[in-house]
Order: C-alpha cells, then structure tokens, then sequence
C-alpha cells in the first residue's frame, strides 16, 4: 500500500503538481527580478501541495527569533528531501537556495529555480567555486537571505555530520548572521536512498541568530563549533523534550 502512494505522489504530485508550478514560477519571474513573487507564490504553495499531499504536517517554532525582514543564513541539518519541501513551505521568509549546479539542468524545474533567483555552484574546480561564493556574498549584502545545508549532503542517521565552511566563509564575509536551524521528521518520512514516502510529522526550530561581524578567517572555527553546538542541542532538546 505504501508503495502504491509513493508511486501515486511521484505521478501525479512529483510531476504534475511539479509542472505546473514551474510554469508559473517563470511566467511570475517576469514580474519580479528578485524572486520574491515566485518563492511566495510559486515555490511555496508547490511544497504545500506536495506535502498535503504526501500527509505530512510541519510545525515550525522559534520564528520569535528572527526579524522577516532582516537578512540571514539559515543553516539547517539535512536528512531528506522533504527538508526542503518543508523549509519552502512553513518558513515565512524571502530566501534562497544554494544549489549544485547539476540541479539547474532538470527540464523545466531547473529553469524555474534559475529564475527564481537561486544560487549554483560548480564543484568542478575549487578556482569557479570561489567565483561562485563571491557573487553570493554580492547577492547576501543586496539583501538576499540563503538557506545552506552546511552538512553538504543528506545523513542517514539523524545525527549531525560535521559542517563545511562554504557557508560560514559567506556569512563572514558578508557579516550577516547565522541562524541554526533543527528539523527532525524527515528521515522518517522518505530516507535518503528510499523512494517511499510515510506519513508523519515535521518539525523546525529556529534558534537565536548568531552575529558574524566578530568573526575573522581564523575564528571560524569556533562560528562552526557553535552553530554545530546549537543544532545539536536543539535536536537532542527535542529528543528529550517531546519537542517533535
């Protein structure tokens, strides 16, 4: 049965649903060189639809924290898929991903995503990485808020793999702050490497936004120690809490 609803989501929510947004999503791009009005109105009813579909809920918790209005990079953990459907959907705030370029290439999507006003990186070569992290800096000082999944990849555990720099070189660079963000939910939803999707419950935590301007080159570690630290805790806050 549950294999049956995943094929069923995949056909008509995957696709479909997937289609339909893109084609929106660009003709709303004529309108709005930013990609506000397409992550508004476009990317986030797509996830909404995608997860009310799937019947997951998300409850997101510390928005307190932050001002909407004000410019952050949001490092969450990463476990699925659905880490983004739910960031996209629930978190109330003009932002954009930083994506492998690969992505960009998906018929369609990728244009969307392209014209969204998202980032990509090419990996190719460490010299086109770094051009791609100082246009980002540029597009983070104009006003631009990022969500970074600093683990680099999904885990398959749960548990916090340890953060690359990339995002934190931008957030020093930049002097924007951090936010730490814990979602928990996902894994069991669809694990990475799996194509079935389960029904169940998302949650997302925001914490204090941590402030970068003290920050040098070589303090960085200690940014990463504790952003690493605050993700940590709150997911094991929630562990022991009930807080999911």
């Amino acid at each position: 049965m549950k294999m049956i609803r995943s094929l069923f989501f995949w056909a008509v929510f995957g696709i479909l649903n997937t289609f339909f947004w893109a084609l929106f999503a660009i003709f709303l791009s004529l309108f709005s060189r930013s990609g506000r009005l397409v992550h508004f109105y476009s990317a986030a009813p797509w996830s909404k639809i995608i997860l009310w579909g799937t019947g997951v809920k998300v409850q997101l918790k510390g928005l307190s924290n932050i001002d909407r209005h004000k410019t952050y990079i949001f490092i969450p953990n990463h476990l699925s898929f659905f880490d983004i459907f739910s960031l996209l959907a629930y978190l109330p705030v003009d932002f954009k991903f930083i994506l492998k370029k690969e992505l960009m290439y998906i018929p369609l999507l990728g244009w969307a995503m392209k014209r969204a006003g998202y980032i990509s990186i090419d990996r190719s070569s460490p010299a086109k990485a770094r051009r791609t992290l100082t246009r980002a800096v540029q597009r983070i000082k104009s006003g631009t808020s990022l969500v970074m999944f600093a683990e680099g990849t999904r885990g398959y555990d749960g548990h916090l793999q340890p953060l690359k720099r990339g995002a934190f070189q931008l957030a020093i660079a930049s002097g924007v702050p951090v936010v730490p963000v814990a979602i928990k939910g996902t894994k069991e939803i669809m694990p990475k490497g799996s194509f079935k999707i389960h029904k169940g419950l998302v949650t997302i935590q925001l914490d204090t936004p941590i402030e970068t301007f003290n920050y040098t080159k070589q303090t960085m570690p200690a940014l990463m120690e504790r952003v690493s630290g605050s993700i940590t805790a709150m997911l094991e806050g929630q562990n022991q809490n009930g807080f999911a």
